[in-house]
């Protein structure tokens, strides 16, 4: 299998902290040398390791954005959890 290669490039923030200092962040990461995409996902606190996550495209996290402002007409807020 090949080698995963991945380079931070802007630490957005922490959600989160567990018990054994891995943090939930969100960051732009580039994987593997391509253009930086919006990751959210679990990272050791050397961040030599990560848990499983999501990226996310500009377009995905601005339709996100408009999601969780309420923004967006055919959102049913009975449905979250």
């Amino acid at each position: 299998m090949a080698e995963l290669k991945f380079e931070i490039t802007e630490h957005l923030g922490v959600l989160s902290e567990n018990a054994k200092g891995w943090t939930k962040e969100l960051n732009k990461v580039s994987w593997n040398d391509r253009p930086a995409k919006y990751d959210l996902r679990e990272w050791s606190p050397d961040h030599s390791r990560m848990g499983k996550g999501i990226t996310l495209t500009d377009d995905d996290i601005n339709a996100l954005r408009a999601l969780l402002n309420g923004e967006e007409d055919d959102i049913d807020e009975d449905n979250f959890v």
